[in-house]
């Protein structure tokens, strides 16, 4: 079984959408060739499972499954269907991070509109929110603060991502989609506590 067909790196990862064919097989969820600590990318390489690119698209993995529990807590459709979106996206982006050597002929096109998207996401709720004028903690409701998580979780993500790009080239529009998620997570966070009616815990330093 290839890479592009089971966990690749400990992280779920398809290179195409599966076709009716896929979804009706049984992958083996255990292959047993990871029991020396290393995990294979695409194009075949095997590398040790905290190789840096390993640990890129495993963190992208982890952020995935966040967002998922930050839709499933979310009531508002705009937002749920926005965060569906990325996450298929960061799908997409998982592939690239798991291919050494910018061999991605074969992979579905990298999400260019991502960045701008969020961008226009932002400035809407931006628009209903006032300004910020002090840092504010997380907390306050459940949701708000697993928003927060997310946003650690991007920052994080980023963080691994511009490490790889120091020893193999990263695309620029990853580097940028990772940049401006973490702002719309944390815009996302004050836009939601304000729709639950929370208020914002403003971080009073010591005198």
């Amino acid at each position: 079984m290839s890479c592009s067909q089971k966990l690749c790196g400990e992280s779920l990862i398809f290179t195409t959408p599966p076709s009716t064919t896929q979804s009706r097989m049984a992958f083996k969820i255990y292959t047993k060739t990871g029991d020396d600590g290393t995990t294979g990318t695409f194009g075949g390489e095997r590398r040790r499972k905290h190789d840096p690119r390993i640990e890129a698209y495993g963190t992208v993995d982890e952020l995935n499954a966040v967002l998922g529990q930050i839709r499933d807590a979310t009531d508002d459709a705009t937002t749920r269907a926005f965060l569906l979106e990325i996450q298929s996206e960061l799908f997409t982006i998982g592939s690239y991070l798991a291919t050494p050597g910018g061999k991605a002929d074969h992979l579905p096109p990298l999400p260019v509109g991502l960045s701008a998207d969020m961008e226009r996401h932002i400035d809407r709720m931006e628009a209903e929110l006032p300004p910020l004028k002090n840092f504010i903690l997380p907390g306050g409701h459940p949701t708000v603060s697993l928003i927060h998580v997310g946003r650690t979780v991007a920052r994080r993500a980023e963080r691994r991502v511009t490490e790889l790009n120091e020893l193999e080239s990263v695309q620029p529009e990853i580097l940028r989609v990772f940049n401006r998620l973490s702002d719309y997570l944390f815009v996302l966070a004050r836009w939601v506590g304000k729709e639950l009616g929370i208020e914002e815990i403003a971080w009073r330093p010591r005198a």
